[in-house]
């Protein structure tokens, strides 16, 4: 019986998980953080998983929500929010918690230990101790402010229910909602940090339809209804107003916090059902989705998985997600909001392909991790090659800070030798250069052949070094592609090319449109030994067709030790 069972269960859950490969290639993003793009066949048709792995929060590294325009009134782009803190560190991220209508967090919003929105009971919430420990619970809420008469229950940053009293500080927004009530204004008020006495002094108070300015140094009690009248007799101007804002468990030591829910993974192990206040159909359908996770050695793993996009990726449900992040090695794993706001990007730029028509949705917060140490973009050239046919001349170099350091760049060699390309102190911002590939003082002896590095090495004011490596090769391989004549007439006489290779390699030489789609293969990973090697075409396509009229391409692409290197040129052709 129990066999059947087992085997039940397989046909079940095992054919609608995709089982993602673990080796999927990586690409650097910044040092000691990585993206990986994954897709996976399954009987839904296609799922592509997007994945970053970043190191255990702390020192140079941190992890963090980053809240939409710097309010919870409204919605952002993550790519916005990117480019908008980037001066403080290269970041790299997903979107975080479900929001509202109005683009409010619905769960809990916690920023350098000062809360800004409470947390959702009946669902999980996502903590990131000061220590890097990822932390994902259900946690409670009580507010309360206190006068001259007994405590009273105060909500945060939300519109108070018809006889409630809610607390606005200045991450809610320019003004308070719009409602009739009767306002306190406290100010100075000390920031909302959780389980901790706060003491506000009222300044100014009266009834009012609400849209009162929030003092960026205080904040504001509103009370609607029946609390209006308890709220005037019991806190005077110019008396001082107890409150305090309570979470259990308390999270000492959590420093920031999103919501989230539900909970994916435990201790290791996929959860099915962690009976949180999610609708049964939002959980099984296959959709766009994000998650959190942490590994057993602390390194955290941000997921997006494309969703909604027939052809392309069907998504995947919750429980699919759970086993997903399991497979990864998360041992702690919670998800994010999904479907038209699962959004992953680094740097400001789009890693995934959100399912929104429109694209990239607006939303209420991201979750981004920062790095502060020095950063290198990859070279504009993957393949440099100096050697005066008008391609791949010059490379583009660069490096970011955002912390005053002393700096060190050099370019490594293949053999191991050194070129100093810049060193001193610097202030935080963005360094060029550009290095043309010959050994200096000549405009004709190029540098030696083969695979080099651009390493920056930078210690800022507080002792923290850090180092950044990016590489390339430099490669002359092929050199001197000329064809001929300029305008082909099809069915005439057609094309002659002619090129050099300066040393042996695998070369394909293809016919291209203007778009880059291949026409016609003229050599496919042919061997070609040093010299002057030359080809023709007669016009035709590879199914023996001439082809259309217009701007056309010769490209040839030879491949050896030394990397790989392309010459293009372009003739046109007509009937």
């Amino acid at each position: 019986m129990l066999r059947k069972v087992l085997i039940l269960l397989l046909a079940v859950i095992g054919p609608a998980a995709p089982a993602f490969a673990q080796d999927a290639p990586k690409t650097l993003l910044m040092p000691g953080v990585s993206y990986s793009r994954e897709l996976e066949f399954t009987r839904h048709g296609p799922v592509v998983m997007h994945v970053i792995e970043a190191p255990r929060p702390g020192g140079l590294y941190s992890l963090a929500p980053v809240l939409s325009n710097e309010l919870i009134v409204g919605r952002e782009r993550v790519t916005e929010m990117e480019r908008r803190v980037s001066s403080a560190g290269t970041v790299t991220g997903v979107n975080g918690d479900l929001f509202t209508a109005e683009g409010h967090p619905s769960g809990i919003l916690l920023r350098n230990g000062v809360l800004d929105r409470v947390p959702t009971r009946d669902r999980s919430s996502v903590g990131i101790g000061a220590d890097g420990t990822l932390r994902i619970e259900r946690v409670d809420y009580a507010g309360y402010y206190r006068g001259s008469g007994q405590r009273r229950a105060i909500t945060l940053n939300a519109l108070a229910q018809p006889n409630g009293v809610a607390l606005f500080t200045p991450s809610w927004g320019a003004v308070t909602p719009g409602v009739p009530s009767y306002e306190v204004v406290l100010r100075p008020f000390s920031a909302a940090r959780p389980n901790t006495d706060l003491v506000g002094t009222a300044v100014s108070a009266g009834s009012t339809n609400g849209s009162t300015a929030i003092p960026p140094d205080g904040a504001i009690l509103q009370a609607r209804g029946s609390a209006a009248p308890k709220l005037a007799a019991e806190v005077a101007v110019g008396s001082e107003v107890a409150l305090r804002v309570q979470l259990t468990p308390s999270w000492e030591g959590v420093t920031h916090a999103v919501g989230g829910g539900p909970a994916i993974v435990r201790d290791g192990k996929a959860v099915f059902r962690a009976n949180e206040i999610f609708g049964a159909s939002l959980l099984t359908a296959r959709s766009a989705r994000t998650a959190i996770g942490q590994r057993a050695n602390g390194r955290i793993l941000l997921v997006a998985v494309d969703g909604n996009q027939q052809g392309y990726s069907a998504g995947m449900t919750n429980f699919e997600l759970a086993l997903a992040l399991m497979r990864l090695g998360a041992v702690n794993a919670s998800a994010l909001d999904s479907g038209g706001s699962t959004t992953m990007a680094f740097d400001g730029q789009l890693l995934n392909r959100p399912s929104e028509r429109g694209g990239e949705l607006p939303v209420a917060e991201a979750l981004l991790v920062s790095y502060a140490g020095v950063y290198a973009p990859p070279p504009v050239e993957p393949v440099l090659s100096p050697n005066q046919d008008g391609v791949a001349e010059q490379q583009a170099l660069a490096y970011k800070l955002v912390r005053p350091s002393t700096v060190t760049a050099r370019l490594i060699a293949p053999d191991g030798s050194t070129r100093e390309v810049d060193t001193g102190g610097r202030e935080p911002g963005v360094y060029r250069f550009g290095w043309d590939g010959y050994v200096a003082g000549s405009k004709i002896v190029s540098e030696r052949e083969g695979r080099w590095r651009f390493t920056v090495t930078a210690t800022d004011a507080a002792g923290q070094t850090s180092a950044a490596d990016r590489y390339f090769f430099l490669n002359n391989t092929l050199r001197s592609l000329s064809v001929a004549p300029a305008l082909v007439r099809l069915g005439g006489g057609g094309l002659r090319a002619s090129f050099t290779v300066r040393r042996k390699a695998k070369v394909t030489i293809t016919i291209e449109n203007a778009s880059g789609i291949v026409l016609r293969v003229l050599a496919r990973s042919r061997t070609l030994s040093p010299g002057e090697h030359r080809v023709t075409w007669d016009g035709r396509d590879g199914s023996g067709n001439l082809v259309r009229g217009g701007k056309l391409g010769v490209h040839v692409v030879a491949t050896n030790g030394l990397g790989r290197v392309d010459l293009r040129d372009t003739f046109r052709a007509r009937r």
